[in-house]
């Protein structure tokens, strides 16, 4: 049996880690020490000398993460929320530099595993740390197990390694013994020298395909040589047009007969333009002439329809102008109410009327707003109607809304201005002198307008530019300023009406500041930068215009909505309000307690002082009746009640008294508005005294209220009246 030739030459040797198991130098402990051994450390001379106790001792020190550095109370100002909010706590960790990268280390588990992961097979990764340790501790234990019986074969042509050898030199040496297995190989040798190495050395298997890890920082660009498509060259030939030649005489005559001919063309073109210009020009001639005449038409119309229905009502007007109950001589305390005119349109009648107002500058004239209080009753169009006294039996002007108008307001000093709110959160301004189809202005898109219903607009003071500007209070809990630029609305908040304390956990947790809606607003007479707002929890806030954080003054009014609130005419420190909750009080501004409370026994829907005496105002319930007091008079119960409409059938909802004449206007949910004349005993005036008789009835009116609050605002010896000035969002 022949036996196979060992290679002579060095056995490859097992590439070593550096500084494991006592190896030469190279590692890191080695460069530590010798970096030691070339620096001598210095001692300084106010070193601290602890003895062996002191040193022994152990200190414990507590690390937080807190960082007592950080400021935890900064607040920054919102402009969204027009208050000072807290600013978020910064973070310990301050970020320099940050990028993503996708490169992996070869030795982490990530990297071997995206390997196995990818089909692509090239130079396989090396093995990590802890696996070339492990086989090369099972090698190891393989040689000691077979020396005596391979020392023979392998000693003579083993090498031993050099313990202080470089990684070059080793790389060196697995070079030449390439080189001369390549020799051997080419002798016819190589199959059995490649198993005699195989036993003598066993190689670290591979799992699966060889793989390899895509480097995008390490590729190379490959390219192809295609095939050139050949050029040909496609030509056609096709018949040639025609050829004629033409020749001619051209005279100074022949030139001037071709332009005489193009210019009749012209002139011709001219008269034909012309008179269709000049036929649009007088169709629109007549058009103009013949509006002009249906305005006179109609208003020769309207003054015939005045003429026959002041003829029809003629007992009527009569009553209105010169009636006095003679029987309020024999009833001290006592006064009644004489129906007028009933007002109606007749595509209003299932609909309710939500406001009353007279016009400032004609008091014939009023406006009538038509809606619904019922949510879930609402109709799809609307309607302000502008009646006249002079003509009952169909409205002046007519403006038909897209929803329910809820409130109105005209102008103090353009008459022919009305500001309208309605049901959808919209506010529009229409002309009269211009017409009612279209708006002037009108609010558009989410943010310019109110989130839910409108329940009452007022028209400001001019501002200091001359810009005429409103304010509007809504469900939604904001009261809004309204500024007509030259061809849109500008919106401003004036004030977000939030809950005292009001803070409640919303759906994910966090806190929530609750909102109480607004119901009503009301300016003051004298200071139009502070109004009151009533709101639909039962509060009334006296706010400024000035300012949004804070209200002036806080009254817990109710214990419902609030429907209505107007200030005294001849004295801005008194107030009225009225609620769903049947009662009607009298307020002193600043003061916390009301001076008067009546039980009207139902619900009251509006409520107005007289503009002719101080202490006279009137009520309107949803029994359908009408409540006057007279709190010179009587300070406990009204001095007259009358039903206006029938109790179960009808409710009565707006009031307004007539700035000249003594009558009032009230309207019910049947879309009717009732006209009732006061009798002498509702509307005394106050006789000057017989030294004082140059005294106007604004003074003696002034004094008599006075004098009747004197007697009800007396605080106990001691006591003063309570600053209860509150922040908006506390």
């Amino acid at each position: 049996m022949q036996t196979p030739k060992v290679k002579e030459g060095k056995p490859k040797k097992v590439r070593t880690s550096k500084g494991k198991e006592g190896g030469g130098g190279g590692g890191d402990a080695d460069d530590f020490d010798a970096w030691m051994k070339s620096r001598q450390l210095i001692k300084p001379d106010d070193q601290l000398e602890l003895t062996e106790a002191e040193l022994g001792e152990e200190v414990t020190k507590v690390l937080t993460p807190t960082n007592t550095n950080v400021l935890r109370n900064l607040v920054v100002f919102s402009f969204k929320d027009g208050e000072y909010v807290l600013a978020p706590t910064p973070s310990n960790t301050v970020t320099l530099i940050s990028f993503a990268g996708n490169s992996l280390h070869v030795d982490s588990e990530e990297a071997r595993y995206q390997v196995e992961e990818s089909d692509e097979i090239g130079y396989p990764l090396p093995m990590p740390n802890y696996a070339v340790v492990e086989q090369r501790e099972t090698l190891q234990e393989g040689e000691e197990e077979g020396e005596g019986d391979d020392d023979e074969k392998i000693g003579v042509d083993a090498k031993p390694v050099p313990e202080g050898g470089d990684e070059e030199e080793v790389e060196e040496e697995e070079d030449e013994e390439g080189k001369q297995e390549g020799e051997h190989a080419t002798e016819g040798e190589g199959g059995a020298e490649e198993e005699e190495r195989a036993g003598a050395q066993p190689a670290i298997p591979t799992s699966g395909k060889k793989k390899k890890l895509i480097n995008q920082f390490n590729y190379c660009e490959r390219a192809t040589l295609t095939y050139v498509n050949p050029k040909r060259n496609v030509d056609t030939q096709t018949i040639p047009p025609p050829r004629s030649q033409f020749g001619g005489n051209v005279l100074q005559w022949i030139i001037y007969d071709s332009y005489n001919e193009d210019y009749e063309e012209q002139q011709k073109m001219g008269q034909l333009a012309g008179k269709r210009v000049s036929a649009k020009k007088t169709f629109k001639k007549k058009t103009a002439h013949a509006e002009q005449l249906n305005r006179k038409y109609l208003r020769c119309w309207q003054i015939l329809e005045r003429m026959i229905n002041q003829n029809i009502f003629d007992d009527i007007g009569n009553d209105y102008r010169y009636w006095e109950d003679p029987a309020d001589e024999y009833r001290e305390g006592e006064g009644n109410l004489l129906p007028l005119w009933k007002f109606q349109y007749e595509k209003t009648k299932k609909m309710n009327v939500t406001e009353l107002v007279f016009n400032p500058s004609y008091y014939d004239l009023f406006a009538v707003c038509y809606g619904s209080h019922d949510f879930l009753k609402q109709h799809n169009e609307g309607y302000l109607c502008l009646f006249t006294v002079k003509n009952p039996a169909y409205p002046d002007y007519i403006i038909q809304t897209d929803c329910g108008v809820m409130c109105c307001d005209i102008h103090q000093n353009y008459p022919f201005l009305v500001v309208i709110g309605l049901y959808d959160g919209n506010v529009a301004v229409y002309d009269l002198r211009d017409g009612c189809k279209e708006p002037m202005y009108v609010s558009r898109g989410v943010k310019c307008k109110h989130g839910e219903c409108v329940w009452q607009v007022k028209w400001g003071p001019d501002m200091a530019d001359g810009e005429i500007n409103f304010y509007s209070v809504s469900s939604d809990g904001c009261v809004f300023s309204w500024i007509l630029m030259q061809n849109k609305l500008w919106v401003t908040t004036i004030i977000t009406l939030y809950i005292e304390n009001g803070i409640a956990d919303g759906p994910d947790g966090t806190k929530v500041t609750l909102r109480s809606g607004g119901s009503c607003v009301q300016f003051h007479p004298t200071n139009p930068t502070v109004f009151l707002v009533g709101t639909e929890i039962g509060l009334i806030y006296k706010c400024s215009t000035l300012f949004s954080s804070k209200y002036l003054m806080t009254y817990d009014a109710h214990n419902m909505s609030v429907y209505r609130i107007d200030y005294n005419r001849f004295d801005s420190n008194i107030f009225v309000s009225c609620s769903g909750d049947w009662r009607v009080k009298v307020w002193e501004d600043m003061r916390a307690d009301p001076l008067f409370i009546f039980d009207l026994g139902s619900a009251v829907g509006d409520v107005k002082w007289a503009p002719y005496s101080s202490t006279v105002f009137a009520a309107v319930t949803t029994e359908g009746k009408v409540h006057v007091f007279d709190l010179n008079v009587n300070k406990y119960k009204p001095i007259c009640v009358q039903a206006v409409v029938p109790k179960r059938k009808n409710k009565l909802t707006r009031l307004a008294f007539n700035e000249k004449l003594p009558f009032i206007i009230v309207g019910d949910e049947k879309g009717a508005t009732t006209s009732l004349k006061l009798s002498p005993n509702l509307r005394l005036m106050v006789k000057p005294p017989k030294k004082q008789l140059y005294l106007d009835q604004l003074t003696l009116q002034t004094a008599k209220l006075e004098k009747l609050l004197s007697l009800v605002r007396e605080l106990p010896d001691g006591d003063q009246a309570p600053d209860v000035a509150t922040t908006v969002n506390t």
